[in-house]
């Protein structure tokens, strides 16, 4: 299974993994998934620590690279096709994060891993 991470799951997989369901647990730690973050999840994990609504033990930026190395992600990159696809999907907020992030699930065919209740109303998109 392809799964792209939602910036919460990546952040809690490295930092509070007890806060992720068994499914989801078992899903990240199953060597036949491959998991996708996309860069607006680097973006807003800067965000929260700078914000203070994160913890890190090191500065964002060499927190990330370390994050990076150590998790089994992939990059699932932007694009133009999925800048439009942020505008065309079917949330009930705004938020630019979760517009590209929805809109690269539905660019790459990948199941979204969320427990964002408003993400997971995207009818464009599939919720793991």
């Amino acid at each position: 299974m392809k799964l792209l991470l939602d910036t919460h799951i990546w952040l809690w997989s490295l930092l509070e993994p007890n806060r992720l369901g068994k499914d989801m647990t078992e899903a990240l730690e199953n060597k036949e998934n491959e998991l996708f973050i996309s860069p607006i999840t680097i973006w807003e994990a800067m965000i929260l620590a700078e914000k203070g609504r994160i913890v890190l033990d090191l500065s964002p930026k060499y927190w990330i690279k370390e994050a990076l190395k150590q998790s089994p992600v992939k990059e699932a990159k932007l694009s133009h096709e999925i800048a439009v696809r942020s505008r065309l999907i079917e949330l009930p907020h705004k938020d630019p994060a979760d517009r590209f992030i929805a809109a690269t699930a539905w660019e790459y065919d990948l199941r979204l891993m969320t427990v964002d209740e408003k993400l997971k109303k995207a009818e464009q998109i599939m919720i793991f």
